[in-house]
C-alpha cells in the first residue's frame, strides 16, 4: 500500500476525515478550507470578507508547509452559500494572487460544513 504524502495547516482543524493537502508529485491538491476550521471562525459569522481572508490564511499555511507559494497555484474553486457575496469575496480574493490569476470556478451551494459562508480549495503545481 502506497502511503500518501500530506501537509497540514497549523491551528486549523479538519472538520472530517481528510488531509489538508495531498502531494501527487507534480501537483498538490488542497482540501477546501473554511474560516470555521480556525479558532476565530465563529466570530466571523456573516462577514464574508473576514471569512474569505481566513480561508486563504488557512490555505496558504498548508501551501507553505508544502514548500509552495501563491504563484504556484493553478486552479481555485470557490463555494459560496449566497451569490450576493460574490463581489465582497472578490475584493479579498484579488489581493491574494497577482496577475495572471489562477484559473477559477465559483459556484453557489446550498450549505457548507460548520455553517460557513465560503469554502475555497486549490490545486498547485511544482515548478
Amino acid at each position: 500500500m502506497m502511503s500518501r504524502k500530506v501537509y497540514d495547516a497549523k491551528g486549523t482543524v479538519p472538520s472530517g476525515p481528510y488531509s489538508h493537502a495531498v502531494d501527487a508529485g507534480e501537483f498538490v491538491y488542497f482540501s477546501g478550507q473554511t474560516a470555521m476550521n480556525s479558532p476565530l471562525g465563529e466570530k466571523m459569522k456573516g462577514d464574508i470578507q473576514a471569512q474569505t481572508k481566513q480561508c486563504f490564511t488557512n490555505l496558504f499555511e498548508v501551501l507553505e508547509a508544502a514548500d509552495l507559494t501563491p504563484d504556484d497555484v493553478v486552479k481555485v474553486n470557490v463555494y459560496l452559500t449566497n451569490m450576493n457575496n460574490f463581489s465582497a469575496m472578490n475584493e479579498v480574493y484579488k489581493t491574494q494572487f497577482s496577475a495572471p490569476y489562477p484559473a477559477r470556478t465559483c459556484v453557489a451551494v446550498l450549505a457548507l460544513p460548520l455553517n460557513a459562508d465560503v469554502e475555497i480549495e486549490m490545486i498547485a503545481k511544482r515548478r
